[in-house]
C-alpha cells in the first residue's frame, strides 16, 4: 500500500535574535504513514515535536527535506512546495489540526464554530446544524454554553471545542498536538472514542502525547523525540 504521508529528512530551525541563539528544532525527521495508521510521538517539552506537525500543516516552512502527502484532489504533493491556494484547500477538506489553543473569530459562538467547519466543506446548513449538535453532545459541552462565546470557557472546555471542530470534518489526515493536555479522564475517554471511530473510518493520524496511558492500545507505532531527532 502507498503511504499517505512520507516525511523525508525534514529540518527546521529558529533564530532567536534577541538572545543571539540559533535553535535546531527538528532535524533528520523521517516518518512514513499508511492510510488509517495512527502514530504517536512522545518526548519532553521543547524537544521539537510540535514543529513536525506545524511543518506538515504548513504553519512553518521547512528549511530542508520533503513532506509528501497523497491528496485526494492533487495526487502526490510535496507540502513544502505546495502553493498557498493548495494549502488552503487541503486544510479545508483533507487535513485537520488540533492544538491545545483555540483560535477563533471573535463573537462566534461554540455552536457556530463547529457548524462553520461543516459548512466550509460545502454541506447545507441543516446538515451542519445536526453534525455540530451531535459533536457538542458527544463531548458533553454544557448545552448552556453552545450559544456562548468561547473566551468565557475554561481551558478544558476550549480544548474540547477545538477537538470537536477538527473531528466533525472527518479529515483524511488528522494532526493532534497534545489533544488531552488539560482534560479530565471522562473527557479523555470521549476523545479516545472519537479517535477510534475515525481510525475505523480510515483517517490517518499523527499525534503528540504526554499521556502514555492514553496511547496504550491506540497507537500502531510510537516515536520518541530527543533534542530535535526521532529515536
Amino acid at each position: 500500500m502507498d503511504a499517505i504521508l512520507r516525511i523525508h529528512n525534514l529540518y527546521k530551525s529558529f533564530t532567536m535574535h534577541n538572545l543571539g541563539k540559533h535553535i535546531k528544532a527538528s532535524q533528520n525527521i523521517n516518518i512514513s504513514l499508511e492510510e488509517g495508521e495512527f502514530a504517536g510521538i512522545t518526548g519532553r517539552s521543547g524537544s521539537g515535536k510540535s514543529t513536525i506537525l506545524k511543518c506538515i500543516y504548513r504553519t512553518y516552512l521547512p528549511e530542508e527535506g520533503s513532506i509528501w502527502y497523497r491528496s485526494k484532489k492533487f495526487g502526490l504533493i510535496n507540502i513544502s512546495e505546495a502553493s498557498e491556494r493548495q494549502i488552503i484547500y487541503l486544510r479545508k477538506y483533507e487535513i485537520g489540526y488540533v492544538s491545545q489553543f483555540l483560535n477563533v473569530m471573535p463573537r462566534t459562538t461554540a455552536r457556530e464554530i463547529v457548524e462553520l467547519a461543516v459548512l466550509e466543506m460545502g454541506y447545507d446548513y441543516s446538515y451542519a446544524q445536526k453534525q455540530a449538535e451531535k459533536m457538542l453532545q458527544h463531548f458533553e459541552l454544557d448545552r448552556e454554553l453552545w450559544d456562548s462565546y468561547p473566551n468565557t470557557f475554561s481551558g478544558g472546555e476550549k480544548l474540547r471545542l477545538n477537538i470537536a471542530r477538527a473531528m466533525v470534518k472527518h479529515p483524511r489526515l488528522l494532526l493532534l498536538d497534545e489533544p488531552t493536555a488539560s482534560l479530565d479522564n471522562a473527557s479523555k475517554q470521549k476523545v479516545r472514542e472519537l479517535i477510534e471511530q475515525l481510525k475505523n473510518e480510515g483517517t490517518t493520524m499523527l499525534g503528540i502525547f504526554h499521556d502514555i496511558d492514553f496511547m496504550e492500545g491506540l497507537c500502531d507505532r510510537r516515536f520518541n523525540m530527543e533534542a530535535g531527532e526521532l529515536v
